[in-house]
């Protein structure tokens, strides 16, 4: 029997948010920060949007008690923001009731007036586009982890603070695995570098064995995951088979791996 997968650092965190809005929050910021890595620019430009319309109606639930359907179309994006603003104060957070739909409509206008696939004469901004709407994003999930978690002051923090500054690696995903794409990196550095990937969460051992294409789960145990266990670079609990990378594994990956490695 299959042990149950745990939510993961950022749904615990968000805890106290609806699921309705949570689950699909979550999902389709894990995908616009996964294309927006991988140079899918137009992908992203569309997750983008789809997180305007869920933080919308997350924001309209928290400051009016009813939100728009799921389903339902938001007929003016910028106006339903602005009734936000324009709320009674005592209604909601000042961050989520004033400073987050402008962010929201800011956001929106980009995605939908700029696009994200440019073509014609004008300087290449795909990426330029792209980044800034994930780093939008990003604090905009910071921002509700701060105000609104159902983690410790301390553990919301540590979260709030590796969203708002880690980039992504080159990983790269397909077929539902990641692969490194980095050459000549040992079982163990892959390991590092696909928990830095995805510092909001754990990662089942099974899959970090098949994602570094180990031979036998046990050996991989063994050989890779207790040592770096046992150096503190990741937090193994071999109970529920999953894996965290540990402050001293970030710093590791930041100033040894990905330094001195290039593909």
């Amino acid at each position: 029997m299959s042990t149950p997968k745990p939510e993961s650092a950022i749904a615990q965190a968000l805890a106290g948010i609806p699921a309705v809005f949570r689950k699909r929050l979550i999902a389709v910021y894990e995908d616009l920060k996964r294309n927006h890595a991988e140079g899918r620019y137009d992908s992203a430009g569309v997750a983008a949007g789809k997180f305007c319309e869920i933080a919308l109606r997350l924001l309209q639930h928290m400051v009016k008690g009813s939100s728009t359907p799921f389903g339902t179309k938001i007929a003016n994006f910028a106006d339903e923001c602005r009734k936000l603003v324009t709320s009674p104060t005592s209604s909601a957070v000042e961050s989520l009731r004033t400073v987050m739909p402008r962010a929201l409509v800011f956001m929106y206008t980009m995605r939908s007036k700029r696009g994200i696939g440019h073509v014609g004469g004008e300087v290449e901004a795909n990426h330029i586009d792209s980044a800034t709407l994930a780093r939008l994003a990003d604090w905009t999930v910071c921002e509700l982890i701060r105000v609104y978690h159902g983690l410790s002051l301390e553990e919301a923090q540590d979260l709030v603070d590796a969203l708002a500054t880690r980039s992504l690696p080159d990983i790269w995903e397909v077929a539902g695995k990641r692969r490194v794409l980095r050459d000549g990196l040992s079982a163990s550095e892959q390991v590092l570098v696909l928990l830095y990937a995805d510092p909001s969460s754990f990662v089942l051992a099974e899959d970090l064995c098949d994602w570094v294409e180990y031979s036998q789960s046990s050996m991989f145990k063994r050989n890779v995951l207790r040592p770096l266990h046992k150096k503190r670079l990741i937090e193994f609990d071999e109970k529920l088979s999953v894996v965290y990378l540990s402050p001293l594994g970030v710093r590791v990956v930041e100033l040894s791996i990905l330094k001195t490695q290039a593909i």
